[in-house]
């Protein structure tokens, strides 16, 4: 499931790098967590969160069969 979520999170990097940010897999777990890092501009952005659930995670759960969740660690 890994490879899936990585090839996914390289469709939504794009968008991520134009804003001056970017994300990084750090774990998918066997229950379908996956756990990101969001980098430069993002990691700081007051709209972090709104990016993370309307973007990464709907993008990944639609994407990848069995992603149940998506965290950002700081």
């Amino acid at each position: 499931m890994r490879e899936k979520v990585e090839k996914a999170l390289e469709g939504i990097r794009p968008y991520l790098q134009f804003d001056g940010g970017d994300i990084e897999l750090l774990e998918v777990t066997d229950d379908g967590v996956v756990r990101v890092r969001l980098l430069g501009a993002c990691g700081g952005c007051p709209f972090s969160q709104y990016t993370m659930q309307m973007s990464v995670e709907k993008r990944l759960k639609e994407e990848v069969p069995g992603v149940k969740k998506v965290e950002a660690i700081p």
